[in-house]
């Protein structure tokens, strides 16, 4: 098995490595204003978790999921990015969400 050796970032052309810097940064940004939507999504998720506890409500809405899924499954196609791969995600996002409403109503029994 070979494996290649990291470029020498001096014999790397200038502009390359300007490019891939300005690449780098949007990069940068556009992950910094995901997690910033994350933490908002997750706000107001926690706000229908502390909801549905005070009211009896399961911790897990399996038809608004699914509703959700293939939204989002929609949207990432018009998006040109992979269904499969936005499923994943929210399903990972849905996960955290049912976890902390599980936990929200626990706290609340007591």
């Amino acid at each position: 098995m070979t494996t290649s050796k990291p470029a020498d970032q001096s014999a790397v052309d200038p502009e390359v490595r300007a490019e891939l810097a300005r690449l780098r940064d949007s990069i940068d940004n556009i992950d910094a204003a995901v997690v910033h939507m994350l933490a908002e999504r997750f706000k107001c998720t926690q706000q229908v978790g502390h909801l549905k506890a005070e009211h009896a409500l399961p911790p897990a809405d399996p038809a608004r999921e699914a509703r959700q899924i293939e939204r989002l499954r929609q949207l990432a196609e018009n998006a040109k990015l992979d269904p499969a791969f936005a499923e994943k995600f929210l399903n990972f996002i849905i996960s955290e969400v049912i976890r902390h409403h599980e936990q929200i109503a626990e706290d609340t029994k007591r």
